[in-house]
């Protein structure tokens, strides 16, 4: 399989990528290094984590050039509009000691404010400061709205997805309209390591049932970004090039979907 997966604006992005959602400071650091020298290209981090500067500093200590790293961050709820999401973004540079995003995502749909918010990344992305930008939990019907007045279309939508919320109808509109997919929580919170279909296809491939959660959002082209702060599991998660799920086992694990939502309903958030 191809580790990269090519964006609509030419950028080629990792499939694969290491996520730092609730991830302290100073475990940050360590994860972010651990997983550059593990192989990792993608990591995937935002303001309100509050661990670029961990982040920039895990970047730093692993001593790979920069242009070799794509790195993402996005866009806070508070600091949506149009003047405050330019000033975000400085904001987040800065933390992150970097010239320049790979990436940068509006995180929620704010009702009101997304429009203003998406024209100044469009600017940001024009100034060559970041190299894609995307949105983050938007359904079809965001989508939509901001195409009404938006000159740039989204490059990515990173939303909650998993093998018991597989989202097939917007991964269906989202490919229609050449938006890569991304999936945040891709191992459902951990809450479905457990299930007996997952194990015993582990078993079968001599892999953790995460590694086969990894491979089938891979076969699925979409792209993936677990979150681990261990250095063993780290690396666990990013051995998943050396096997392959059949159309079967596919489908098995495509069976599994309850639309079991874990985090906010994008429709209904209040923060």
């Amino acid at each position: 399989m191809d580790k990269m997966k090519r964006l609509s604006n030419g950028i080629e992005m990792p499939r694969l990528g290491l996520g730092v959602w609730r991830v302290e400071e100073q475990d940050a650091r360590n994860s972010v290094r651990w997983a550059i020298e593990a192989g990792y290209q993608l990591i995937d981090t935002a303001a309100i984590y509050k661990n670029e500067k961990g982040v920039g500093e895990g970047i730093r200590q692993s001593g790979i050039q920069r242009e070799k790293l794509f790195v993402t961050t996005k866009l806070w709820n508070a600091d949506q509009g149009y003047d405050s999401a330019h000033q975000a973004f400085n904001d987040s540079l800065e933390r992150l000691g970097l010239e320049t995003v790979d990436l940068y995502l509006i995180h929620w749909p704010v009702k009101g404010k997304f429009k203003d918010s998406w024209r100044a990344m469009e600017e940001i992305y024009e100034s060559g400061r970041a190299k894609a930008i995307g949105v983050s939990n938007f359904q079809k019907h965001h989508i939509e709205e901001l195409l009404t007045t938006a000159k740039i279309k989204p490059m990515v939508n990173q939303i909650e997805l998993h093998p018991t919320l597989t989202q097939v109808d917007l991964r269906n509109y989202l490919a229609k309209e050449n938006i890569a997919v991304e999936a945040w929580s891709p191992l459902g919170q951990g809450k479905i390591l457990q299930h007996p279909t997952l194990i015993e296809l582990g078993k079968k491939h001599q892999k953790s049932a995460a590694q086969v959660i990894i491979r089938w959002h891979l076969q699925s082209d979409i792209i993936v970004i677990p979150k681990s702060v261990h250095e063993e599991r780290i690396q666990e998660n990013f051995d998943v090039f050396d096997f392959t799920l059949s159309e079967d086992e596919m489908a098995l694990i495509d069976g599994l979907n309850i639309n079991e939502r874990l985090g906010a309903d994008p429709d209904n958030f209040d923060f």
